[in-house]
């Protein structure tokens, strides 16, 4: 069932929304507070959750709070990846999760990703799940490991400048406990002594053939909350609904935060999926159409 619905996915890092565009994110609050009341207008219950930041940053909350949005959402999320993309140390997450909470006037702080690449060794993912767990259980209602499956190689990173970033690109498709080729690596045999403690992140592609190996692995570890997104960009594409039904009903089992995100090409000024929309009200309504279709209220 879902149990969140998540407005975006990092709205202050670049390589999700685009900057140039939107240099102060008064479009991504006009489009939050749009978003969220579209949602609320379908069920009241359902927590409003702002897309998870990354970098984590008390600045950019406090430029929300001025904007109305902190208004609107229930939870704050944040994305934090100390041992491959920070630059702070993994134990300061006690201290980073804090620090958001007091930002937001004590609204509750999800840590909606958190993970470890397995680039250099997989020993290090071993100890970084570890300690990850051992630093944030207790800290956050909901913490979301990223991810279950490594990204296949033929497949591009979801970041605006590609290979160009050089090692932190390549980071990406590390990420998983379970390799490309379906086997796992030396950190899913321990992730079953921090469920359900610990939930995933798992995006699944248009059509994904990962999808039922998934439900197979999210219940052999033992997993209860579950982070996914549903595309707006998707959507507009041959037999999406038949796709997002299909994908909900394999995930039902799971209590499932469900992300908004990606504008389509011709949404969007930037034709790119990090463009803000032309007009805020076409994605809160589609928000409000995947609330309707999964969770009435």
């Amino acid at each position: 069932m879902i149990e969140a619905a998540k407005i975006w996915n990092e709205p202050n890092n670049k390589s999700h929304w685009d900057p140039e565009l939107d240099p102060d994110w008064s479009l991504y609050a006009a489009m939050t507070r749009a978003a969220c009341d579209a949602i609320k207008g379908e069920n009241p219950a359902l927590p409003c959750v702002l897309g998870g930041m990354s970098p984590i940053d008390t600045g950019f909350v406090a430029n929300l709070k001025a904007k109305g949005v902190l208004d609107k959402v229930d939870v704050v999320a944040v994305h934090g990846f100390p041992l491959d993309w920070n630059h702070w140390q993994i134990q300061e997450w006690p201290a980073k999760v804090a620090e958001i909470r007091t930002a937001a006037d004590g609204k509750p702080v999800w840590v909606t990703e958190v993970g470890v690449s397995t680039f250099g060794a997989e020993e290090v993912q071993e100890f970084g799940l570890r300690r990850s767990a051992e630093l944030l259980i207790g800290q956050a209602p909901r913490i979301h490991w990223y991810s279950l499956f490594d990204l296949p190689r033929a497949w591009p990173a979801t970041t605006r400048h590609k290979e160009a970033e050089g090692s932190s690109y390549y980071r990406h498709f590390y990420m998983g406990l379970v390799r490309e080729d379906g086997t796992p690596k030396l950190a899913y045999r321990h992730f079953p002594e921090f469920t359900p403690h610990l939930g995933i992140c798992q995006w699944f592609h248009f059509e994904d053939h990962r999808l039922d190996d998934a439900v197979r692995h999210l219940r052999t570890l033992g997993v209860r909350h579950l982070r996914t997104g549903l595309s707006w960009a998707d959507s507009y594409r041959p037999n999406a609904d038949a796709w997002f039904d299909r994908m909900m009903s394999a995930l039902d089992e799971f209590d499932v935060t469900v992300t908004f995100c990606f504008t389509p090409e011709h949404m969007g000024p930037g034709r790119h999926h990090t463009s803000p929309p032309h007009r805020h009200e076409d994605f809160a309504e589609f928000c409000a159409r995947m609330i309707r279709r999964y969770c009435p209220g």
